[in-house]
């Protein structure tokens, strides 16, 4: 926690006016604060009840003007630690049209990567899975489970799923999936992905570390190999302040039947 935070607090109870509700203007206050950089990315904001006693507030009005900031991004909530300035976060545009791993895709952009294992292991398959996968009911689902994260800042959760022959040991995956697969000749070559707009749970939030309930990217992809066999079965939530995808369309041949007004 820094001297300034405390000063902007020490201060709101002689700027506060009437018309607005406090909790807009201890809001308004705050973001204000950050803008200018009298309180920047990572530093810690006062208890809610050190903020109720400096600005002579109560703490609902306290935790609601923080909730607000927490859901815009501006603030972080870390279970056990406080509440801190959201990191600056410079948004990460991703090519539709070329089949790369996350790691190959934030190399590319000179950023550190490294993942949080969430699961890694052999599974009876689900149905979707064997239906996906084309497996049956007594062949086993290798499932690999991380949390992505890049610069220090965590952006996605992926949750691949790959047939058990192809992947009889998960724990053998390293930094790329995609990596592990070229060496036993089984890198996927295309891929149909599916996006979709979600709102993120309550622990893929904390994963995350965005507020429950905030916009997230659901990306459904499977993944083949040059003969047309199904590889990968992938679900992944990406955070939806730190991602755009981006595609380029192109007009068609004219004569098309398609393109006749």
């Amino acid at each position: 926690m820094i001297e300034d935070a405390g000063q902007i607090f020490s201060t709101f109870k002689q700027t506060a006016q009437g018309g607005a509700p406090l909790y807009l203007q201890l809001k308004k206050s705050i973001e204000d604060a950050v803008n200018r950089g009298l309180i920047g990315p990572g530093d810690a904001l006062p208890s809610e009840r050190d903020i109720a006693l400096k600005a002579d507030i109560s703490r609902v009005t306290v935790r609601k003007a923080v909730q607000d900031l927490v859901k815009g991004g501006v603030l972080v909530q870390r279970h056990g630690s406080g509440t801190f300035v959201a990191p600056r976060m410079e948004r990460v545009e991703q090519s539709l049209s070329r089949l790369t791993s996350f790691t190959e895709d934030m190399a590319r952009r000179g950023m550190s990567v490294r993942s949080q294992w969430l699961d890694r292991g052999l599974y009876a398959p689900s149905p979707e899975e064997m239906m996906v996968l084309g497996l049956s009911s007594n062949e086993l689902v290798a499932r690999v489970a991380r949390l992505r994260i890049a610069n220090d800042t965590p952006l996605a959760i992926e949750r691949a799923a790959l047939s058990a022959r192809v992947l009889p040991d998960p724990a053998a995956v390293a930094a790329s999936l995609y990596a592990t697969l070229q060496t036993g000749g089984n890198r996927p070559v295309r891929a149909v992905q599916r996006i979709s707009a979600a709102n993120l749970g309550e622990e893929d939030s904390r994963l995350l570390e965005v507020a429950p309930g905030v916009a997230g990217l659901h990306i459904e992809r499977i993944s083949y190999l040059a003969s047309g066999k199904v590889i990968e079965f992938t679900r992944s939530i990406y955070r939806g302040d730190a991602y755009d995808f981006v595609a380029e369309l192109r007009l068609s041949e004219p004569g098309n039947i398609g393109d006749r007004p």
